[in-house]
């Protein structure tokens, strides 16, 4: 209608440029519009040869003055619909007044523009923009077509802040100058060529915005062809895969651009190179159409899926991957399609959100590369290298499948291992130590966590040997091994550390390599983690050092370790000697002694003379033969020789078998033991004269000291010739150090060299003072100085410091160490020393006293002397580091029991301090357990909580205290409660010889705290998913056994908290019940755990599966079955009713099983109690309904309850009638267990023959034929048959199945409990701090209940149904139907075309568009039909008309289409359509998710609006995104991605509705 006035206004007027001025003059939107409509008119039109000259004059004037004026005004800036249509106005008006002018116009709209366009963003930048829109098509000069090119790309590559101008010039101005031939090449010359491409984004924008130019869709042209580009395919590959879903969708389009633009060409095309030899990145042939068509089709498919992001829709497209793979690989011509495709998909899958899709892409692709053995690809390596290894760095991919038994190795485990062993075959020999050595060095690139470390150096352990690494090699492998020891996790880092040695034996040449980095290599294993020489590690080790002697090495490997000793004796390059070069040395000599004990073996020499280990022993026994005579020997060289002698003697105490058996030590040992006397005789000069005298000394004391057990030790196993000397050493060494200590300084300022001397002293009484400790055997305690050292301590100032020295006159031997800060070291040591010494003389106070009873002012045990130490010890725990307060709480742990009494306020006080250490400390793993075992030991010590629980005061609720603090840490840290209660539970049911004479019966102890057991039993928490890995990765490394050399040396923690409950329930196992004590315990337990379970039953009246609160109540009466043997009757008697209560309350099914076996076992053991059984089923229906089947379970064991009864018939007379009542019960479950039950006992009275119930027989039979044979089919007859095959009615047997496998791993597993609650019995037998007595009975299960699968049966009591709501609520509202318009037509005539209908209803006010044109399914176009006609839209926009006359389509619209205006657009002409919609003041608003779409809930729409929908599949084409003037997103809170297409657009037709509606009311008003 505008175009036929617009045309008619024109005819009637005789001077068009008259015209134009007088629209122009005032210029508001519909002025604006109107001018726009005219001069596109004009510009349509050819005008007659007299008025072209003046018409051009007038636009040319126009086009300045008017229009360009309005542009600079800029959309952003326009604060309301009017100016917006103003401007879109005059931007139609521009375009085509370049249309009438020509070239001139457009190259001065050009130069006008380009200064603005290089300025940055803001309106000026937009509004040039529009002006080189405008001029694009009609510029012709090369020169200015280049510049504005340039002026374009370059705002398209800026980053930053320019997103939003670049998306305007991709969207608009590059299809503007895509349409200009001469621009276009510039274009892509500056987009692809060799100038540098933009990232991809920015790039994709760009190519999508000139799909239509570089792809057109009629078939290639003459000019440009993108697909024959290989930087455009590069790009599409890119954009696939990168994160942003807007970059994916753009690079999609440009694909299927591709291929609609190839798939109707009968020419062979080749793409860009693909390089490597392998097919171009694209190609097609007229005679593969239909294999190309299917390949790509499917590739698309699978792509759009992944978009997706829900792993049950993408699984079942994940096989045609493998289909991919088949249409791709030829055997005879290797890859058809370029590999690169594939590793898009996979890229895409590894970076998904969904960790679970990124877990079936990495499991697909190892599959895929294990299987199909695919041609080689370079381009394969760096994928694998790349986004492989940065997707398995993910710990959670490494979980197991449900299906799995805990400790099973992981799927992406056993898929890596064969992996990568298959993928190192089917390298090229030349590639595969460079892709190797690559694969190696990106497990150092970046921080991994335990669990893919291990999993990866597994696989690389299983690669089959070839010997391919160098050097480099094995420095990379170095390298993972430091970072192996990051982890807390000591088991995976002992695990990983052997897989990685294993890779090294493997795959290292060893004529690449030299002696040195081998065992710079195996040094830096650790012995007390995976390399030790028990192991069957180090014999693969020492075979392996004996083949390389063999194929590389000249020189014999003794020849080599003698020439590195002598070397390391030598060399003096430093102050201090290096230990890691020491413990080189050592663990050389050991590995060549193996080797040659291995050779000797080999060659049959059943006498070995060990003449090379004792060649390359003998310079380090004449170093240590001189120490003693020498005086002159360097101290360096002295130094090294003790470093070595210690690393050698240290080996021995490694926690090796048959250590007696060892040749190899052996031999060493006895060599080692000749030089004894001179090193003593060494370490007593240095220790107790001058000579050590600066702070770097210190650690010279220490080598000294650390030697001095060490060699009492050897003594003591080899030779006790030499214990005179040892004695006579710690005589001497003692006296001196007292003497050292006693000397008063008179000088006011001490000297450095005084300080040193008076620590190295105390430091030397410590030592001595641990040694007795440590080696009672060696009779120490009887030296005459041992007396003169407990008075000297008696009666020292304790936490005496040293002052720190004056350091005026001191040379050079001054250090960096001697800082305040390393001075404070210093002294924390000297008083930690202090109190060492303390420790030892309070360990001897017996002897003390006896010795000195007549002197009391000497009595260090009085209660005066104590407080005051104690007071001490308080004064320690503030001013020592919290890594050196052991000693103090071992002190403490004496001190207390002796002070509860009369200093109660003094011992809670030492309580909290204890506390605040041990809760500051928990986030410090390394030394956190040690202090924690001082603490609980102090706490926890048998005396101290007898005289807290006797006086029942402040201390015993303040260690009440402690504990549940303790359980609460335990919940966050794993651990703490096990080291508490292991503690506990032996020194109450194991006491020392000491704790006996302490306390007249220790277990005392346990009834006075049986919260802790309490707890103990139900302890657990649900496991976090992190949490529950680690546990299951532990349990698959000690399921290796010793083929994991971890499993033997790494010393088990029992930090799993299960070792909480399995502690528990060992300790109750012990319990004797003829034990008074036990017995009352036990009682107390019973009764706690009870109320236990009714507290948790109260709590919530109904709980889930796995829930805390079943586990709790599972744990409880796992425990209550442990203890229920050893009760006698009277205590059963009174505690049944509590049970029979439990079992009324709403169970799972896991604890119904348990309290039933309960009941028959209490029955069992106790016949008598039969009536309070029948008792339970007296109670009304109300109550039974919850547990009805609970009780007819216990009748289905009648046999085993009966088993002890002499008189069997009254109470199978009793069950009868009992049974017989609930086998005709409305409910079908209660009446199955009620059948079985009678099934049971109707087979003991036929066995018995009971003829009193024959009267019964007719009745009974025929319900049980009817049970077996009326229900022929159908649910009624499984259910039935289910029931019966079901575990605890066909297999279980309450007696013969007591056992701690059935309780604790049987039952859990059968009843579906969570796999973290089955406690296995190889953990009770690893747990060995409370063994039980070889003849403990109920160990394993007896019959084949542990063969059995959990069963598809598994009843659950019924809950208690919420109360019923009244039927007789009256009606208050009533469904009506809504009559659309309000001035009905009767007369209205059907047949009149819909817009002149929808006219006539009234209908045309509405200024809301909706664009279907990309919708193909006939029912959502239906759907929205009826939804636009309801909601009055003034048009709906379709692809095609045909649609309407599609059944489906009739069948949802209702009629709808005969009452709305309906216009055909075709897909292909939408974004014409669209810009003329912009021009007519529309705004477009597409309904689509991107980094800037407003929230429908937030955005206000135009009157004029035009919303458009995108396809059902893909959504909106990228190539329409750029014509979008707004994207609205709707908000949602669920995970499934995207609601249908007709309810998003009925979603925001009601919202723009809504919106109108108010406008009018507010206006109206």
């Amino acid at each position: 209608m505008e175009v036929v006035l617009a045309d008619a206004l024109l005819a009637r007027c005789g001077d068009p440029c008259a015209l134009l001025r007088a629209v122009c003059a005032p210029l508001c939107a519909e002025r604006a519009e109107a001018l726009r409509l005219l001069l596109q008119r004009l510009a349509a039109a050819e005008p007659p040869p007299g008025e072209a000259e003046a018409l051009r004059r007038a636009a040319w004037e126009l086009a300045l003055e008017r229009c360009r004026p309005l542009l600079c005004g800029g959309e952003a800036a326009a604060g309301c619909g009017e100016r917006l249509r103003v401007a879109r106005a005059a931007r139609g008006a521009l375009r085509h007044c370049v249309q009438l002018c020509g070239a001139p116009l457009a190259e001065r709209l050009a130069c006008d523009a380009l200064p603005e366009l290089a300025g940055g963003g803001g309106a000026g930048a937009e509004a040039a923009v529009e002006a080189l829109v405008a001029a694009a098509p009609r510029l012709e000069e090369p020169a200015l077509v280049a510049r504005c090119v340039a002026a374009a790309l370059a705002l398209v590559r800026e980053e930053g802040e320019g997103e939003a101008i670049a998306a305007l010039v991709a969207g608009r101005l590059l299809p503007a100058l895509g349409s200009n031939g001469a621009a276009l090449r510039y274009v892509w010359e500056g987009l692809l060529g060799a100038g540098g491409t933009p990232r991809a984004g920015r790039a994709l924008l760009a190519l999508s915005a000139l799909a239509d130019a570089l792809l057109p869709r009629g078939g290639p042209g003459p000019g440009l062809d993108a697909r024959l580009c290989p930087q455009f395919w590069r790009v599409v590959q890119e954009g696939l895969t990168e994160r942003d879903g807007l970059c994916r969708k753009r690079a999609r389009y440009l694909l299927k651009r591709a291929l609609d633009l190839s798939g109707g060409q009968c020419t062979v095309r080749l793409g860009g190179e693909g390089g490597e030899g392998y097919s171009s990145l694209f190609w097609w042939s007229a005679g593969e159409n239909e294999k190309l068509l299917q390949f790509w089709e499917t590739y698309i498919l699978v792509m759009e899926t992944l978009e997706g992001n829900q792993i049950h829709v993408i699984k079942p497209v994940l096989p045609k991957l493998n289909s991919l793979f088949e249409h791709a690989v030829s055997g005879e011509e290797g890859w058809l399609f370029h590999p690169s495709w594939h590793m898009c998909i996979y890229k895409r899958m590894f970076e998904s959100e969904n960790k679970t899709l990124t877990k079936e892409g990495i499991l697909h692709f190892l599959e895929l590369y294990e299987t199909k053995h695919l041609p080689n690809s370079l381009g394969f390596s760096e994928f694998v290298i790349g986004p492989l290894m940065d997707a398995l760095s993910e710990s959670s991919l490494y979980s197991r499948t449900p299906g799995q038994l805990m400790g099973a190795c992981p799927p992406l485990g056993m898929r890596l291992q064969k992996f990568l062993a298959t993928y190192m075959m089917l390298l090229p020999e030349e590639q595969k130590g460079s892709f190797l050595l690559r694969f190696i060095q990106k497990m150092t690139s970046r921080h991994w966590c335990a669990v893919p470390i291990l999993f990866l150096s597994m696989a690389l352990a299983y690669i089959p040997e070839c010997k391919i690494m160098g050097t480099e090699g094995l420095h990379a492998l170095r390298d993972v091994l430091q970072c192996t020891m990051i982890t807390h996790q000591i088991l995976l880092r002992g695990a990983a550390q052997c897989y990685l040695l294993q890779t090294a034996m493997h795959l290292t040449d060893v004529e690449r390599v030299s002696l040195p980095e081998v065992s710079s290599f195996l040094l830096s294993l650790r012995p007390e983690e995976s390399l030790r020489r028990d192991t069957m590690l180090w014999m693969e080790v020492r075979t392996e050092a004996g083949f390389m002697i063999i194929r590389c090495f000249l020189i014999p490997i003794q020849m080599r370790v003698l020439l590195l000793l002598i070397s390391y004796l030598n060399r003096e390059n430093c102050f201090m000697p290096d230990w890691f070069e020491a413990k080189l040395v050592a663990t050389m000599i050991l590995l060549a002694a193996d080797v040659e004990q291995m050779r000797n073996k080999h060659s049959g020499k059943s006498n070995i003379e060990w003449i090379e280990l004792e060649a390359f022993l003998n310079p380090l026994l004449d170093v240590l033969m001189k120490l003693g005579s020498n005086a002159y020997i360097p101290t360096l060289k002295t130094d090294k020789s003790l470093q070595l002698l210690l690393k050698l003697l240290q080996t021995r105490s490694l926690k090796c078998s048959n250590t007696q058996d060892d040749g190899v030590l052996c031999f060493i040992w006895k060599s080692l033991m000749t030089p004894v006397e001179s090193i003593l005789e060494f370490v007593l000069r240095r220790l107790t004269t001058n000579e050590l005298s600066t702070v770097g000394d210190l650690d010279r004391c220490d080598l000294y000291l650390a030697l001095i057990p060490e060699i009492v030790n050897l003594c003591l196993q080899v030779s006790w010739k030499k214990v005179p000397y040892i004695k006579s050493f710690i005589l001497s060494l003692t006296n001196a150090s007292i003497r050292n200590l006693q000397e008063r300084n008179c000088k006011e300022e001490p000297k450095l060299q005084g300080q040193i001397k008076k620590v190295a002293s105390m430091a030397s009484l410590t030592a001595v003072c641990e040694l007795m400790d440590q080696k009672p055997e060696a009779h120490l305690d009887s030296l005459p100085s041992v007396d003169a050292l407990k008075r000297f301590i008696s009666f020292s100032q304790f936490n005496d410091v040293l002052k720190k020295p004056s350091y005026i006159g001191e040379e050079s031997s001054l250090c960096e160490e001697t800082t305040s800060q390393g001075w404070g070291k210093i002294v924390a040591r000297y008083v930690r020393d202090q109190w060492i010494c303390l420790r030892f003389v309070l360990s001897s106070f017996p002897t003390l006293a006896q010795e000195y009873e007549e002197t009391s002012e000497m009595s260090l045990y009085t209660v005066e002397r104590s407080r005051k130490i104690l007071q001490s010890a308080l004064e320690a725990l503030t001013i020592l580091p919290s890594d050196q307060v052991l000693p103090v709480f071992d002190c403490m742990k004496v001190l207390v029991p002796k002070l509860l009494d009369s200093s109660e306020p003094l011992c809670i006080e030492a309580f909290d301090l204890g506390w605040k250490i041990i809760s500051s400390l928990s986030n410090t793993q390394l030394i956190f357990w040690s202090n924690l075992k001082a603490f609980v030991q102090f706490i926890f010590d048998t005396e101290v909580l007898a005289v807290a629980a006797s006086a029942k005061g402040q201390a015993y609720t303040k260690i009440k205290e402690i504990i549940f603090k303790l359980i609460d840490m335990s919940t966050t840290k794993t651990g703490v409660f096990n080291v508490v209660l292991s503690h506990c539970c032996r020194s109450w049911i194991f006491p020392t010889v000491d704790e006996r004479s302490a306390l007249t019966n220790a277990f005392v102890n346990a009834g006075n705290y049986c919260e802790l057991i309490t707890e103990a039993c139900v302890f657990g928490t649900v496991f976090r998913k992190d949490q529950r890995l680690i546990q299951d990765v532990h349990a698959f490394i000690e399921n290796l056994g010793e083929k994991c050399a971890a499993n033997l040396v790494t010393e088990s923690t029992h930090r799993d908290d299960h070792y909480v409950r399995i502690c528990a329930i060992k300790f109750l196992c012990l319990l004797d019940g003829s034990n008074t004590l036990h017995k009352t315990f036990m009682e107390d337990i019973f009764i706690k755990l009870l109320d236990k379970d009714e507290e948790v039953s109260r709590s919530r009246t109904r709980y889930y599966a796995n829930s805390l609160q079943h586990r709790i109540k599972n744990r409880v009466w796992q425990t209550l079955l442990i203890l229920l043997p050893k009760l006698d009757q009277n205590f059963l008697q009174g505690i049944l009713d509590k049970v029979f209560q439990a079992g009324f309350s709403n169970n799972q099914a896991s604890v119904k099983y348990f309290i039933e076996w309960i009941v028959i076992m209490s029955l069992h053991r106790y016949p008598q109690f039969l009536n309070k059984f029948w008792d339970c089923f007296c109670y009304g229906e109300e109550k039974l309904k919850t547990s009805i089947c609970t009780f007819l379970s216990v009748l289905s064991h009648f046999d085993i309850i009966l088993q002890n009864t002499s008189e069997k018939k009254p109470a199978l007379k009793k069950a009868l009638i009992v049974v017989l009542q609930w086998c005709f019960n409305h409910n079908f479950s209660v009446r199955l267990y009620a059948l079985i039950a009678l099934k049971k006992i109707w087979g003991m009275c036929r066995m018995l023959h009971v003829e009193e119930f024959e009267a019964l027989t007719p009745v009974i039979e025929s319900s049980l034929q009817q049970v077996e044979n009326m229900h022929g089919t159908g649910n009624a007859r499984r259910n039935w048959q289910r029931i019966q095959d079901h575990f605890f009615f066909a297999t279980f047997h309450p007696l013969k199945d007591y056992s701690l496998e059935t309780i604790f791993y049987i039952l859990p597993r059968l009843s579906e409990l969570a796999e973290d609650e089955w406690i296995s019995l190889s953990k009770f037998d690893r747990f060995t701090d409370i063994p039980l007595p070889p003849a403990f009975q109920w160990y394993h299960s007896q019959t084949e209940l542990r063969d059995l699968k959990p069963s598809d049966w598994s009843q659950q009591d019924m809950g208690s149904s919420s109360a019923e709501t009244d039927s007789q609520t009256e009606w208050t509202d009533v469904q009506k139907k809504i009559i659309p318009w309000k001035n009905s037509t009767p007369s209205l005539d059907l047949e009149m075309v819909a817009q002149d209908r929808a006219a006539k209803l009234g209908k045309s006010n509405s200024r809301l568009i909706v664009v279907a044109s990309l919708i193909d399914k006939p029912t959502n176009l239906g759907g929205l039909c009826r939804t636009s006609e309801i909601f009055g839209a003034s048009a709906l926009v379709v692809g095609s008309l045909h649609y309407i006359q599609d059944k489906q389509f009739q069948h949802l619209s209702v009629s709808a289409e005969q009452w709305l205006p309906l216009v055909e657009v075709k897909p292909s002409q939408l974004v014409d359509y669209l810009q003329q919609k912009k021009t007519e003041g529309y705004t477009i608003i597409g309904v689509e998710q991107t980094a800037k779409s407003f929230d429908l809930t937030e955005y206000c729409f135009p009157e004029k609006s035009l919303l458009l929908l995108g396809n059902e599949h893909e959504g909106i084409p990228a190539n329409l995104i750029h014509h979008l003037d707004v994207c609205v997103e709707i908000p949602q809170q669920g995970i499934i991605r995207s609601l249908n297409v007709h309810v998003s657009g009925a979603l925001l037709i009601w919202e723009y509705t809504r919106q109108q509606v108010i406008k009018q009311d507010t206006n109206s008003g």
